[in-house]
């Protein structure tokens, strides 16, 4: 089931945009965001498959046309294919929780 951002959070972080041969080794292996940060992952050129880890485990293929949504803290990892561009953007709350 594809996921949605939401409607409160606002963009804070870039990462430089990963091919295949610059990924970092971390985001090929179960690896998650910390709590109340969301990513949005921006396929610019290529496949990457996107596979959740939990609750259950879900793939999903992602493309210049699919992009794909981190829920925070949930375990995640990433295949990409040859010719894949891409970066994560990485979102929170602007607003300080009391």
């Amino acid at each position: 089931m594809l996921k949605a951002l939401p409607d409160n959070l606002v963009a804070y972080k870039r990462t430089p945009e990963f091919t295949k041969t610059s990924i970092p080794q971390g985001l090929l292996h179960s690896h998650s965001t910390k709590a109340e940060v969301w990513g949005k992952i921006v396929v610019l050129a290529g496949e990457l498959t996107y596979r959740i880890l939990e609750p259950t485990i879900e793939e999903i293929l992602l493309t210049p046309t699919q992009f794909g949504i981190v829920e925070p803290t949930i375990h995640h990892e990433v295949v990409p294919y040859r010719g894949v561009c891409f970066y994560v953007e990485f979102y929170r709350d602007p607003l300080p929780h009391r």
